[in-house]
């Protein structure tokens, strides 16, 4: 069997933990300043044995003081000190306000329907994340249920990969953390690679078959409706759906389609034809390339920032198309130095195709919530490609060096997706 491998690089981490939305004051809690000269310890004994006083940290260096939980009896007596120079409440803190991501911004994300990053914003749609499984308890994703295929802890994310891909599809609009394409969707985390990142063909078409019994079984409100893989391997399309070169993983794709399961994948990271590496290849699915982009708004010439790529255009390591057939499930997405939710409840910045396919996911997913996009998989597959470059061509400034409008000799990039379409 072929190994699978993630789409991305590793590039900062921004250890930005969850935490509580509100900046008030945290109930019972206090800082206790003494007076420059007054004795620490002595006085902290003192307080202590006035009984409703839980000593929390105490402070030498920058303040003479410390901090405790106090009852109003103990509050009251530790402000009449006057060894006390003041009592502050203490404060909850948490990150400054919610992060619209460059990618969701550059595809007009805020000005979609559901306005991702006014924080009110909320999707009702599922979505597969086929990865190495999802943090389900960071605070800024929905996640409701999924399935271990490949080794570890059930559907844990030990790696990170698919909790970054998840946070750009769908999290949360609530003020915290940063925000996604569909905020709020619910999520379905599919573990088909280890937490090295790496997997087999075996567990990626343990992943597929799942995905597509949530549209066999007789739970409708289980149905997934666009599931997103960023990974691959080598191979290729036989045009037959895997019957006559023996790929179950095209065949098994060929029937989640079928199902009604749209599947969007990464285009890969080698900055080559993607017609040796699938399911980047299969005609069936939506294939993602990545642009470069900033700042988040279109005209370019925006310094770059965790890496050496030009703005708006397309990024270096991409893969991209030069089949016809290839060209004709193809599309562009923001893939580099993209801000998202990371594992451990943390937030992290990666690069890559992997990045940029769930920003399509999260395009899908919308058009699909909204009714805007009906029909079989194919059919909103054409329908993204369509509007994608209907709006290009009506508002060239839009786009990005290497899509139709700005071509690449030899090389295809697709049309840069527009959320705010939807």
């Amino acid at each position: 069997m072929k190994k699978i491998v993630l789409f991305c690089g590793l590039l900062a981490l921004a250890a930005v933990l969850g935490a509580p939305a509100s900046g008030g004051p945290a109930a019972g809690n206090y800082i206790v300043v003494l007076q420059k000269s007054a004795p620490l310890e002595s006085v902290l004994a003192q307080h202590e044995s006035l009984g409703g006083v839980e000593v929390e940290h105490t402070y030498r260096d920058a303040l003479n003081g410390y901090a405790a939980k106090l009852s109003p009896q103990a509050l009251a007596a530790v402000r009449s000190d006057p060894r006390v120079a003041f009592v502050s409440p203490d404060r909850v803190v948490h990150v400054t306000a919610q992060t619209l991501p460059t990618g969701i911004n550059r595809i007009d994300g805020d000005t979609s329907s559901t306005r991702s990053g006014d924080g009110t914003g909320s999707v009702n749609v599922n979505v597969a994340v086929v990865d190495t499984g999802i943090d389900s308890t960071h605070p800024d994703l929905n996640v409701v249920g999924g399935q271990g295929c490949a080794p570890g802890v059930g559907t844990l994310d030990g790696n990170g990969h698919g909790s970054h891909v998840s946070g750009t599809i769908a999290a949360k609009d609530d003020a915290n953390g940063v925000v996604g394409v569909v905020p709020g969707a619910r999520l379905y985390a599919v573990k088909v690679l280890n937490d090295a990142g790496v997997g087999l063909t075996s567990d990626i078409v343990c992943g597929i078959d799942w995905v597509t019994s949530t549209r066999t079984d007789i739970d409708p409100t289980n149905n997934i409706a666009v599931a997103n893989m960023s990974l691959g391997g080598s191979g290729s399309d036989d045009g037959n759906c895997g019957r006559s070169n023996g790929d179950a993983e095209h065949l098994a794709l060929c029937n989640s389609v079928s199902a009604g399961v749209t599947w969007v994948v990464a285009a890969g990271n080698d900055g080559v034809d993607y017609r040796s590496f699938t399911p980047a290849a299969y005609d069936e699915v939506l294939t993602v390339t990545a642009v470069a982009d900033f700042n988040g708004q279109p005209g370019g010439g925006a310094a770059s920032t965790c890496r050496s790529d030009t703005d708006d255009q397309y990024a270096s390591f991409s893969n991209f198309a030069t089949l016809a057939a290839d060209q004709n499930h193809t599309i562009a997405a923001p893939g580099v130095c993209i801000y998202s939710t990371y594992m451990l409840g943390m937030y992290n910045t990666l690069s890559g195709t992997s990045m940029a396919s769930p920003h399509m996911t999260g395009t899908v997913a919308l058009c699909i919530a909204t009714g805007s996009c009906t029909g079989t998989p194919s059919q909103i597959i054409a329908k993204m490609r369509s509007d994608a470059q209907s709006y290009n061509q009506a508002n060239p400034g839009y786009g990005f060096n290497g899509d139709p409008g700005h071509p690449v000799g030899g090389r295809y990039y697709g049309y840069l997706t527009r959320a705010g379409a939807y």
